[in-house]
């Protein structure tokens, strides 16, 4: 019965004191330094692990008694460490070995954590005990583990009361038994001590300056007291928060600068460009040209970012270089319609290097005309092969137009294989066209 009581002043304790006020001190615990009275009952174990013996608890007179001294740490708000050095009192032999009635003393070490659901601040504050201890008693050395619940009293971080009471499991039962143990001592912050600081007077009662609009200058520095404003424009107004007051701004709505009177910086040829940024404020022009429309050096009607020929007059449908003469441009075609090759092979023959020939000297007369060489074939054959042979023929051009002078940087060359034929690939004399070579001159 006594044991019941026991755990239902514990578990009331856990509930009451989870709402307790909390005081001024540290939410730590600092140092402590205590002294405490403990007892031990040995007999009821028995009856708790076998209840078939019948549970006896000893009476406080029958108890063994003993003193601890003890340290206490926090290491954060809810947990503490402690460890205690106990002297008990009891007959350890007459136990174990069943001499004479004779009380001895064991010394005990016990360092333990403590855990509670609130922080160390509170007034009353429950937590639980678990750790390791272990002594010497009676010639002998045992060991156990102490587990079990207490409660603290917090007096302005400064004394402590503690009640404490945990079952010892014994890890050396040929030393010592299992045993519960109570606990009732005081501790002392050693540390550094927490001031009850007294709560400062009342301030006098002052009167509240008037703000009519609630912008929170007073009316008797606000220059618009009955419109909401702000306080670095005096409590007036700035719907744009360009920091002209909405009275003096001519573009309330628009951010802008004082020298224009609250407005923004015109654009004039509304160019995008700002008439202060912009070097032809009257006429549309682009950012990357500072508001000026671009360039057309040779005024061709074609700009300098789309002419190829920026210098030289020439038409859009040729990229503003000039047109190339007609008559070279026939020449050129009439050549490439005379360029013949070893059959199957990208080796010229030599009947094609009289025409080959007049395309270099077009070439090399006119240092701004450019020349595209492009190879076919028939659909005769692998494509593969058709690819690489046409590559190979109009490579072959290249080469020689190269030995005659022709600069090879104004040269391409590719290869189409039978792509894009010109005639009907069924018949011979269609795929005899569409074995060809095309050159095409150019000047962009």
């Amino acid at each position: 019965m006594k044991h019941k009581l026991t755990l239902l002043l514990a578990a009331a304790l856990f509930c009451t004191s989870a709402m307790a006020q909390q005081n001024w001190a540290s939410p730590k615990k600092g140092s402590l330094v205590g002294i405490h009275f403990n007892l031990a009952d040995f007999n009821a174990p028995s009856g708790i692990k076998d209840p078939l013996t019948g549970k006896v608890y000893s009476s406080v007179r029958n108890m063994s008694k003993g003193l601890s001294f003890s340290y206490w740490k926090g290491l954060t708000s809810k947990i503490d460490f402690s460890t205690r050095l106990n002297a008990m009192f009891h007959n350890y032999r007459l136990e174990k070995y069943g001499l004479s009635d004779k009380t001895e003393i064991g010394l005990e070490l016990e360092p333990t954590l403590n855990i509670r659901p609130i922080k160390d601040n509170s007034k009353i504050a429950p937590f639980l005990t678990a750790g390791v201890g272990g002594g010497y008693y009676t010639g002998k050395f045992g060991a156990y583990v102490p587990a079990g619940v207490g409660l603290q009293f917090n007096f302005s971080g400064l004394t402590y009361l503690f009640l404490q009471a945990q079952y010892r499991f014994t890890l050396t039962d040929k030393v010592l038994d299992d045993h519960l143990f109570y606990s009732f001592g005081f501790a002392e912050n050693i540390g550094k001590k927490t001031a009850v600081v007294p709560p400062p007077p009342p301030p006098p009662v002052v009167e509240v300056p008037k703000d009519r609009d609630g912008d929170g200058v007073i009316d008797a520095n606000d220059k618009c007291p009955d419109v909401p404003g702000l306080a670095a424009l005096q409590g007036c107004p700035d719907k744009d928060g360009d920091g002209i007051t909405d009275a003096d701004d001519k573009c309330p709505d628009v951010k802008g600068l004082a020298k224009y009177q609250g407005c923004p910086i015109p654009d004039t040829d509304k160019d995008g460009v700002n008439d202060e940024n912009d070097k032809c404020p009257t006429v549309p022009g682009v950012a990357r040209y500072q508001g000026c429309p671009i360039p057309d050096t040779d005024k061709d009607g074609v700009n300098d970012e789309e002419d190829k020929c920026p210098t030289e007059a020439g038409p859009a449908s040729n990229f503003g270089c000039p047109v190339i003469a007609q008559a070279v441009v026939d020449r050129i075609n009439f050549a490439a319609k005379n360029i013949f090759f070893a059959t199957g092979s990208s080796k010229l023959l030599p009947k094609s290097f009289k025409s080959l020939n007049e395309v270099a000297k077009i070439m090399t007369d006119d240092a701004s005309l450019k020349l595209d060489i492009d190879g076919y074939t028939d659909n005769t054959g692998d494509a593969a092969k058709n690819q690489t042979l046409s590559e190979a023929r109009a490579a072959a051009v290249k080469a020689y137009l190269s030995t005659k002078g022709v600069d090879e940087s104004k040269m391409t060359s590719a290869g189409h294989g039978s792509d894009n034929p010109t005639a009907d690939n069924k018949t011979a004399a269609g795929r005899a066209k569409n074995r060809r070579v095309e050159m095409k001159a150019r000047n962009y």
